[in-house]
């Protein structure tokens, strides 16, 4: 494990990976409660992009390792990479200390199928909850390092999501 220290912080890469906007047929998001976190806080799937996997090839597969769906079609995937930094007192913690953020793409997927398929009780579960959420609110759900990220995803993806 590497000894972090909050004076190289800046020197650390930021981890690659993937999220994904899942919408039902009101246009709702798919959030989960995420088990490691205290209070009430949601996201939107997302993790790691391993080895040589392309963002599609991630995205698709952490959307069913966290909550069983394979039901999607894909609406567009982000332009651009989304960053994130954690705050300094996770840095150390997350990703063994390897990283001091995330950089994301972003996938928009419509779900097509039944909610019968939506199962968090993963072999490595990673939500107690799941709901369909507005849209608007879900900047308000989830961490606050995190708010500024949901904010330009939803900013990206609105014009594509309305048209849907």
């Amino acid at each position: 494990m590497i000894k972090y220290e909050s004076t190289n912080r800046m020197n650390l890469p930021y981890r690659r990976g993937v999220g994904m906007m899942v919408l039902n047929k009101d246009n709702q998001v798919l959030v989960g409660k995420r088990l490691d976190s205290k209070g009430d806080i949601w996201q939107m799937p997302q993790g790691g992009i391993d080895g040589d996997e392309t963002v599609m090839e991630a995205g698709f597969r952490e959307l069913l390792e966290e909550t069983s769906v394979s039901s999607v079609e894909l609406i567009s995937e982000s332009r651009n990479w989304f960053y994130y930094d954690v705050p300094d007192f996770l840095v150390g913690k997350l990703w063994d200390g390897k990283y001091r953020g995330q950089k994301q793409k972003w996938i928009l997927f419509k779900f097509v199928g039944d909610e019968k398929e939506i199962n968090i009780s993963t072999s490595h579960p990673e939500f107690g909850e799941w709901k369909w959420v507005e849209i608007d609110l879900l900047s308000g759900l989830v961490v606050s390092f995190k708010r500024n990220l949901y904010n330009a995803i939803v900013e990206e993806f609105l014009d594509q999501i309305e048209e849907v």
